[in-house]
């Protein structure tokens, strides 16, 4: 009998500081190594989350965001209903995706031409009407292809045709709706033209409705281009909207939004190249193999093991949905082959968070430390009102570079002086 209280106790104090120990351990700091260094993380609710979110008041007249010595910022186009995605077509003109929540959603396309080559628009047409959140476009073998939220759509097209009014095919079918829903659908093709590439982001935040309604979700998928041979290229992206390719070494990358709920820094979003079959983590991690809290189960612990570290982390709750890999001559040779960053802003953190444009220096194929680029569209750096905010990035075919600011109206249009 003694033998077994004794047995007994030392059982409990076995279990206590091994809860002792895991708690100590989840309140340490996490480090991991990425491809531009080492990152210090903050253990899970470190901080508080908190909703936080920033009231837009536009731009005043003869107001533009701020770019870095030697460029001047203008005005490219306005009044515009939430521009929130541009293409610019291999014929130069530029196709703008006016698209936002379901109840406050345009839900067209508009064309936009500069006839004369004088750098400016002069045309403007409402090119695709009656969609559905479009976001991602793509122009392929005579065909115009249009990422709604619920399925890829495309369209007979000939070039410098200003309006499509016939009924489009639907060749894929996709998941929509689901709370915190992530409704943007980018599309991209390969070089040759034979694969498209869909970004699908997840319904949840964190899994937490159950993984059955996340099937086909947070991934990269990649399909032919009539749809079929449909296979999940790369997953565990908890929403990657931008997608590009580096121009280096013929990489996929992808701008991805991470997990909210575990306080002001946890978790940051990136930039990363995307892996064919590769696994990012969401929903049972965070930049490798750092546990999410929310998630013990022991059987999950394989997904976990496989996970990648992502390339490049831009800051936690910015919004990172534009990319774009700048291949133009305009700009200075510091910026070549380099990617720009689209940061929509933070909603759910106690200081703002991104409301800008970064920039990420390659050199031979490998990502540098970010830094700003375009900035001042907060009006002040501790208070809650913003001009606009920032979306995708593109490039011209004279080497501007072209920024969707969707709350403001506005496309700028960032050129070297």
């Amino acid at each position: 009998m003694i033998v077994s209280l004794i047995a007994c106790k030392n059982k409990g104090n076995v279990k206590n500081q091994m809860a002792k120990t895991e708690k100590a351990d989840s309140l340490k700091p996490d480090k991991v190594q990425t491809a531009i260094g080492p990152l210090i993380l903050p253990p899970p609710y470190a901080t508080k989350s908190v909703a936080k979110v920033s009231s837009i008041v536009g731009w005043e007249e003869g107001q533009t965001p701020k770019a870095p010595d030697g460029f001047k910022v203008s005005r490219f186009a306005d009044d515009l209903d939430h521009p929130r995605n541009l293409y610019v077509a291999p014929n130069g003109n530029y196709f703008v995706a006016e698209s936002n929540d379901p109840q406050n959603s345009a839900d067209q396309i508009r064309l936009l031409r500069d006839t004369n080559g004088d750098g400016e628009i002069d045309e403007r047409h409402v090119f695709l009407e009656n969609l559905n959140q479009p976001y991602g476009m793509l122009i392929l073998n005579g065909y115009f292809y249009v990422g709604n939220v619920d399925g890829v759509v495309r369209f007979p097209y000939k070039e410098g045709q200003t309006k499509i009014e016939e009924e489009g095919e639907e060749i894929l079918k996709l998941p929509a709706g689901g709370y915190n829903h992530h409704w943007t659908r980018n599309l991209i093709a390969n070089e040759d033209g034979s694969k498209i590439y869909i970004t699908v982001g997840s319904s949840s935040n964190v899994g937490e409705h159950g993984m059955e309604k996340e099937k086909r979700r947070a991934n990269i998928l990649q399909i032919n281009p009539d749809g079929s041979g449909e296979i999940i290229f790369a997953s565990g992206l908890r929403n990657p909207v931008g997608i590009d390719w580096n121009p280096a070494n013929s990489e996929l990358w992808t701008a991805v939004n991470e997990r909210d709920k575990l306080g002001d820094n946890l978790v940051p979003d990136y930039i990363t190249s995307v892996k064919k079959d590769g696994f990012y983590g969401w929903p049972y991690s965070y930049f490798g193999q750092i546990k999410d809290p929310r998630w013990k189960e022991e059987p999950h612990q394989k997904m976990v093991d496989k996970a990648i570290v992502p390339d490049v982390p831009v800051g936690s709750h910015t919004a990172s949905l534009g990319l774009e890999f700048y291949n133009g001559n305009q700009f200075p040779t510091k910026y070549k082959n380099g990617a720009f960053v689209g940061q929509h802003g933070s909603w759910n953190r106690s200081k703002l968070a991104g409301y800008k444009v970064l920039f990420v220096p390659f050199e031979n194929g490998k990502p540098q430390k970010p830094q700003d680029f375009l900035t001042g569209f907060l009006v002040n750096e501790n208070g809650v009102k913003a001009h606009g905010r920032p979306v995708a990035v593109s490039e011209t075919k004279d080497g501007s570079l072209l920024v969707n600011d969707d709350d403001g109206g506005v496309i700028w249009k960032v050129s070297a002086k």
